[in-house]
């Protein structure tokens, strides 16, 4: 931990002492720069092929490429990011994925279109070993007790960049009449994180870079990953509650926009409207939990985050017009942030270090693998029960998984886990809580 950081970690904490830690503000700043080019091109990419397709079959596919890398390589790459340099991963992830982007300029026709999902499908290989490296390395650059608010600010900070690189792109597409400039800009803002990235300070904690890799380590390492994410009950309790919560939300996301045109008959010209108040959600409860850290622990905020997010999204079953619609998405955005802070914070804390990655990767795999699941069941469902009907129970499973996490959580006081060996005995003694007092 640097100077700075150890001197923050003996006073009390406040937002601007977090914000001193030279190597914070430096992955941070990284992040929010590649954050804004990300969404400029994701934007651009969807306008791209609907200007070169009108598919919206076509538009899905790039989700679903974007998305399968993290089952395909989730957790062989959380084994990589336990053996290497975290910081030497982030560098050449940016790298590597400020030069992939570039490769969506060569498409120019319907017949190109396989480019973008073969370069979309490449960068989306090389974040599965950027994003676990980003999360394992924060605990060893700031104090325990910054953690909540560090993945907050990170979480709050990510919707508004993408709110602006959307608008970004928008104006830029449709003023210019081209592309180029945006996958252009999202290469330089790639190769600017890398830039920053490359000058965190960060202490070299991976004891096994140094020994070969061989298949049979490679299996026994992804065995022990699993093992202990699944053999704690803290790991456990946060992987099977925000599966649950998944297995739900994966099919109302899917159905969120048939369910506002064609339930509520919304004009498309107030879909912005709704996208904005979910925003505005999020980043009023992030600026409230960043406030308020250290007075919550993140254990409690996961479950009534989930119970409470569970609740307001089966509510939207019962809504009437757009302005109800706006209204419940709003109030079940103030969820958000407690929910994918905490259990980042949680993951963070109650793993060591040499764990991290693999134990990160396992959580992504199964809430990818719950997603995608409710994602492929939206359309079947909606037929059969009807969309309202499946907002109920995309509610209702999230509100399980809340009421999941409280029963797994129940009696816990986190531990900072300081060995593999540890891990797996109960976390129920005394010790250190999530922020480290």
């Amino acid at each position: 931990m640097t100077e700075t950081a150890a001197s923050v970690a003996n006073e009390k904490f406040t937002l601007r002492s977090l914000l001193t830690i030279r190597s914070f503000r430096l992955i941070w700043s990284g992040q929010i720069v590649s954050d804004f080019g990300d969404s400029m091109t994701r934007l651009a990419l969807l306008l791209l092929i609907n200007e070169l397709t009108g598919s919206i079959t076509a538009m899905a596919t790039l989700a679903i490429v974007l998305m399968v890398p993290r089952l395909l390589f989730g957790f062989v790459a959380g084994v990589y990011v336990d053996r290497l340099d975290r910081k030497r991963i982030m560098v050449i992830s940016d790298i590597l994925r400020g030069s992939l982007v570039l490769g969506f300029i060569l498409v120019d026709s319907p017949q190109k279109i396989w480019i973008i999902y073969l370069v979309g499908f490449l960068q989306g290989s090389v974040a599965t070993f950027f994003e676990p490296s980003r999360t394992a390395l924060l605990p060893e650059l700031i104090p325990n007790k910054t953690l909540l608010a560090a993945n907050t600010i990170t979480q709050t900070s990510q919707i508004i960049f993408y709110m602006l690189g959307n608008a970004a792109a928008g104006v830029a597409v449709g003023i210019l009449h081209t592309y180029e400039p945006v996958f252009m800009l999202n290469a330089l803002t790639f190769f600017t994180s890398a830039l920053l990235v490359s000058r965190i300070i960060s202490p070299d904690l991976n004891r096994s870079a140094g020994s070969r890799l061989t298949g049979r380590i490679m299996v026994n390492q992804l065995w022990e990953g699993l093992r202990i994410s699944l053999g704690n009950r803290v790991l456990a309790g946060t992987i099977v509650s925000i599966s649950l919560t998944m297995l739900g939300i994966g099919a109302v996301n899917v159905l969120m926009v048939p369910l506002m045109i064609n339930e509520l008959k919304m004009p498309e010209t107030l879909l912005g409207a709704s996208s904005f108040g979910q925003s505005a959600g999020m980043i009023l409860s992030g600026i409230f939990i960043v406030s308020m850290s250290t007075r919550f622990k993140a254990t409690r905020l996961t479950a009534i985050g989930l119970i409470g997010f569970g609740a307001f999204t089966a509510l939207l079953s019962t809504s009437q017009n757009v302005w109800h619609v706006i209204a419940i998405i709003f109030m079940s955005a103030l969820f958000l942030p407690p929910i994918t802070a905490s259990t980042q914070t949680i993951l963070q804390v109650a793993v060591p270090n040499e764990l991290r990655g693999r134990t990160n990767a396992a959580r992504l795999a199964f809430t990818m693998t719950a997603s995608l699941a409710s994602m492929g069941a939206a359309g079947l469902l909606a037929d059969r029960i009807g969309i309202r009907n499946v907002f109920i129970i995309g509610g209702g499973f999230a509100v399980l998984g809340g009421l999941a996490a409280s029963f797994m959580y129940r009696g816990v006081v986190l531990k900072i886990s300081d060995s593999s060996e540890n891990i797996l005995r109960p976390a129920v003694e005394s010790a250190s809580d999530i922020q480290g007092e």
